[in-house]
């Protein structure tokens, strides 16, 4: 498929080259160009270059002359991680396997457009605090996920447009911000040369941190980018979007976390789900990108889809300094200049639906806890924060243990480490961590023994200007070896806790999780965890030392030197002074010119994997990783037939918050639960039943893994059955089981299923199994007062409907166990925009309650994935009517 390049085009000349463009001042008058938000200028230039025919109607939303309605936005690229991309290679393999099945031609299932994988969420931290757990933790990794990376292996070869950033590498969002990020892009398909903005997406809710960059491109779920990398667009309402005017100048003991976790929960009460946020105002320039970075990176934790800051100086000097080539730079600062994507102090500020002012000075040290992001606490109330969120009762319980020389109180800090995307990747950050933990050695002081530390930086340049200048060591001292390059403990793939603490959490103990990471959701990063704390890189270091989250961080010391002088937090915290001073020092661009060379090589463990390539993949009846999924055995319903929902019933109703981690897991898989089960019984060893995020090929594993997040409870149970987890009624209502085996019988029987929700269904990961397993349980409505934006997409990706409920109308529910039957009207005749609805609830014949809903539909996209029964239907018939 060819996309379309049309309209007239103008010329440029950079650097002696020729090239063309399509000039939006003529598209728009200056006046009115300059006027509009930047974000916004980059995707009216995608319209009019990839849907032009769209460009008249996009002109007059943009002018207010319409109302805002469906955009199609064509990426020109896609990456992946891992736990997405392994998935979706199954679903292509499997799409390919159904398109010759009836008769069509396999390879034309086959990426349209470049996508690259970054392999970061399979290492787990198994060792740590040893100078060789990164080799040990690397080993672990490539013994358990052989089978899957063989399969890569395959996709590679058999695969246009597919390349492989290897295990040990990097975090996604480093490796697009350091070296695949094009800024502006190149087309060379003519005789001369077309330049246009960096357009692209990922399969990461997280990938926003790229618009620090000045580049447009949000998370999508990956049901979503598959249809994008098949040449479907990724389509949004006409976004408003949001300005934040940045003023005044963060003071010396404000980090870029406390700024990045203000922000977020700023702008989670602002409400901007679904919005585009863009950043402008007088202190905009004196932001590094680092620092622009680390704020967009938590997008998904206030729901915006997009948080932009435009090109400008900052952006220009970090480019020069990740590595890019000055032919590159000239381009760059050429067609961003020339196309008033450029910004600068002196250009008028845009207009804004909203414009809201922060000023930088008023924000104050902090964390975000007890259990989300948005949480913002004064680092001096984390100790309250904690105690609040636990009963009397047991606020007053302590432990003693062997392993331990002290007591251990509840609110032990059972993991503080540094990791994620978010900070690892901010200099600054990473600098002040280890100066504070070279001064706590000079003091002598040590975490405490039931603290599991560890460091996993997202991109190996950063081990690289610590190892120079000796601080690579000074984290050493104090337990934080690099433990791996990859999310690892943000993800949940932090590993077991020690032995001996869980033991005491067994028995009682509520012990917490520190990181300097973007999520803190209860279990998230640990199962036997069920709060956490977000907080910068040098503040872990700092928990870890005070082991208790009853520690007052302000007031008490964190120990006794050898002086047996008291030594406080104050004490170890480099000034920003020296901080700076040390990033100035050892940041050079030689370390990423050197990284840029290699990240497609991979460590020697990764260069003696191979596989052969052939067009259908040769399943294997005895994998426990690769299976055909079971969603793609057959295209499950005609197009033509009208959407109907009717003789359905409820099956798990929740409250607020349930998010993709509570729906479809992504830690540890225990042995004694249902998929460890499966797994056992096809003599799997018990050491490495691994994570549910690696075994997401397999679809028999992640629908029994669905719903058993123990913070579930399903209101149609009764009131002394309802907590501990997914649990829910078998079809005769004669039995309380998992939810997996409930929804059997259920499925046995050919009933439709309805899950019931409060606010924010869906929040947290782009998980696209969140969405698979309630399909393959038979779920065909959810019905919830919002959704999360990816989640709500991957829902319609997989052909279930995400319904809304009107205003008042969820407190009308009345008491429901699972018997009812529910019928839905308005179905059949479904448009974009704001479809009422209705839904009869009825008991052994009697109505029971009419409840008002809509049925939200943001495009004929949609409309049409829902028709087919989900969009990889949607893509297989396509193809064959092609």
């Amino acid at each position: 498929m060819t996309l379309p390049l049309s309209l007239e085009r103008s010329e440029l000349i950079i650097n002696g080259c020729n090239y063309h463009f399509i000039d939006l001042s003529r598209l728009i008058s200056l006046e009115k160009l300059q006027q509009m938000p930047y974000s916004l200028r980059i995707l009216l230039e995608n319209v009019a270059l990839r849907s032009p025919d769209t460009l008249p109607g996009f002109l007059r939303m943009l002018s207010g002359e319409a109302a805002y309605e469906e955009v199609g936005f064509y990426p020109d690229r896609l990456m992946f991680h891992d736990t997405t991309c392994l998935p979706a290679l199954a679903d292509f393999a499997a799409m390919r396997d159904l398109t010759a099945e009836l008769g069509g031609d396999a390879r034309a299932i086959n990426p349209l457009i470049p996508a690259v994988l970054t392999i970061d969420h399979s290492v787990i931290v198994e060792s740590y605090a040893s100078s060789n757990a990164l080799e040990e933790n690397l080993q672990f990794d490539f013994r358990r996920n052989a089978e899957r990376y063989r399969f890569i292996r395959w996709a590679e070869q058999s695969l246009d447009n597919f390349r492989v950033i290897p295990p040990g590498t990097g975090i996604i969002h480093l490796m697009n911000l350091e070296a695949i990020a094009e800024v502006v892009t190149v087309d060379e398909r003519d005789a001369i040369p077309l330049l246009h903005a960096d357009y692209m997406i990922a399969t990461d809710s997280h990938t926003p941190m790229i618009n620090a960059l000045g580049i447009l491109g949000w998370g999508v779920g990956g049901l979503e980018g598959q249809a994008a990398l098949l040449g479907e667009p990724v389509t949004l309402r006409f976004p408003e979007v949001i300005g934040i005017s940045l003023s005044g100048k963060l003071s010396a003991d404000v980090s870029d976390s406390d700024l990045a976790l203000h922000v977020t929960r700023l702008l989670r009460e602002q409400g901007v789900v679904g919005k585009f946020v863009e950043f402008t105002g007088p202190s905009l320039h004196l932001l590094p990108l680092e620092s622009r970075a680390t704020i967009a990176n938590m997008a998904p934790e206030y729901g915006a889809t997009v948080v932009f800051f435009p090109f400008d100086r900052c952006s220009a000097d970090y480019v020069c300094m990740t590595g890019r080539s000055e032919e590159k730079q000239a381009l760059i600062t050429g067609y961003m200049q020339a196309q008033h994507l450029w910004c600068s102090p002196e250009i008028p500020q845009p207009i804004f639906t909203q414009l809201i002012e922060l000023d930088l000075g008023t924000i104050e040290p902090s964390m975000a806890g007890p259990v989300n992001p948005h949480q913002q606490i004064a680092l001096s109330h984390a100790a309250e924060s904690f105690t609040q969120s636990i009963s009397v009762q047991a606020q007053a319980r302590s432990w003693a243990h062997d392993a331990y020389p002290e007591p251990i109180h509840q609110g032990a800090i059972a993991i503080a480490a540094i990791t994620s995307c978010t900070t690892t990747a901010n200099p600054w950050l990473v600098v002040q961590a280890a100066l504070f933990a070279r001064n706590a050695a000079r003091h002598g002081l040590k975490p405490k023994p039931w603290v599991k530390t560890s460091f996993s930086p997202g991109s190996r340049a950063v081990t690289d200007y610590l190892g120079e200048s000796g601080l690579l060591d000074e984290l050493g001292k104090v337990g934080y070896d690099v433990a791996g390059y990859g999310c690892m403990t943000c993800i949940g793939s932090s590993g077991a806790l020690q032995p001996a603490m869980e033991e005491l959490v067994n028995d009682g103990l509520q012990a917490v999780c520190v990181l300097s990471g973007n999520r803190n959701f209860p279990r998230r990063v640990n199962p036997s965890l069920g709060h956490g704390y977000l907080t910068s890189p040098a503040l872990v270091i700092a928990w870890a030392l005070a082991g208790h989250m009853s520690h007052d961080m302000l007031k008490a010391p964190l120990g006794i030197d050898e002086d047996q002088r008291p030594v406080y937090m104050r004490d170890l915290m480099p000034g920003q002074e020296e901080v700076q001073l040390w990033v100035e020092k050892i940041m050079k661009r030689d370390f990423y010119v050197k990284r840029r060379d290699v990240i497609w090589q991979g460590t020697p463990h990764w260069q003696r994997i191979t596989a052969p390539g052939s067009v259908l993949y040769q399943w294997e009846d005895s994998s426990t990783y690769l299976r055909r999924p079971g969603y793609l055995n057959k295209l499950p319903r005609n197009a033509n037939e009208p959407l109907t929902l009717r003789g359905a019933h409820a099956f798990l109703w929740f409250g607020d918050d349930v998010t993709t981690d509570h729906i479809s897991p992504a830690g540890a898989i225990p042995a004694s639960s249902l998929a460890g089960k499966w797994l056992l019984d096809r003599h799997e060893d018990p050491q490495d039943l691994n994570l549910y995020s690696t075994r997401r090929s397999n679809h028999e594993v992640m629908v029994r893994g669905a719903f058993t997040n123990k913070a579930l409870a399903n209101r149609l149970l009764p009131e002394d059955r309802r907590g501990g987890g997914g649990f829910a009624w078998d079809v005769g209502h004669q039995q309380i089981l998992p939810a997996y085996e409930a929804a059997q019988s259920w499925l046995a029987r050919d009933l439709p299923l309805v899950v019931f929700a409060g606010e924010r269904y869906g929040a947290g990961s782009s998980r696209d199994w969140a969405a698979k397993a309630q399909a393959l349980m038979g779920v065909k409505a959810v019905v919830a007062k919002s959704f999360e934006r990816i989640h709500r997409t991957n829902l319609i990706g997989m052909g279930i409907l995400p319904l809304h409920f009107v205003d008042g109308e969820a407190e009308r529910l009345p008491d429901m166990d699972g018997s009812e039957k529910l019928d839905f009207t308005g179905l059949e005749s479904l448009q974009p925009g704001n479809n009422p609805l209705w839904m009869y609830i009825h008991r052994d014949g009697e109505l029971l309650a009419q409840i008002s809903l809509l049925a939200v539909i943001d495009s004929q996209q949609e409309l049409r994935y829902l028709r087919h029964g989900g969009i990889l239907p949607y893509v297989i018939q396509q193809t064959l009517d092609q």
